[in-house]
């Protein structure tokens, strides 16, 4: 029974009692979480976890400009259609995209790499990174908007990789010439 329904069986909407709800709701949402995350990963992680090779996963939660929540996974274990764990040798980092004025611009999160094995390939629509150090790293990033790739620039410090892509012009619809009506 969600909180709304249990405030509407006791009919009133005291403050303290709808916090109070609320928290109540994050906490058993917490726990359903980490009885799924048991349940798909338990039979599995054993195995993968064996190879000898860190185990990591997270989940970034945003909210998009049109309201619409977004679900981005990130490390290097996957989940198939199946639901079983899928340990790949590259980790995908936690990248942020934003459009700036006339960018798009690009932040991902690489730490322990050095600077001479990234590698940043951009297209109209997509960027790809490739990391390769003690840790690998590699991640598609599609892009809100088509960009032009010549005036890609990026930067890398403190383990943080900034690139920035001028978007395309939009083209200017011909004018034409006006015509006289006889």
């Amino acid at each position: 029974m969600s909180w709304f329904s249990r405030r509407k069986r006791r009919n009133y909407f005291d403050i303290e009692d709808i916090f109070e709800d609320v928290f109540e709701e994050f906490k058993r949402m917490e726990e359903m979480f980490r009885d799924l995350i048991r349940e798909s990963f338990a039979r599995n992680l054993e195995k993968i976890g064996s190879e000898g090779k860190p185990l990591v996963y997270g989940v970034r939660i945003t909210i998009g400009p049109d309201g619409v929540p977004r679900i981005e996974e990130f490390g290097n274990v996957k989940i198939t259609k199946t639901g079983k764990p899928l340990l790949k040798e590259e980790m995908e980092p936690l990248v942020d995209v934003m459009e700036v004025d006339d960018e798009v611009w690009v932040i991902a999160e690489l730490p322990g790499v050095d600077k001479e094995k990234i590698k940043v390939r951009a297209t109209e629509n997509k960027v790809i990174i490739r990391a390769e150090n003690d840790r690998k790293y590699y991640k598609e990033v599609e892009l809100p908007a088509e960009v032009d790739p010549d005036t890609a620039k990026a930067s890398y410090r403190n383990g943080v990789l900034e690139i920035k892509i001028k978007k395309k012009k939009a083209k200017k619809e011909e004018e034409g010439k006006e015509v006289k009506i006889e």
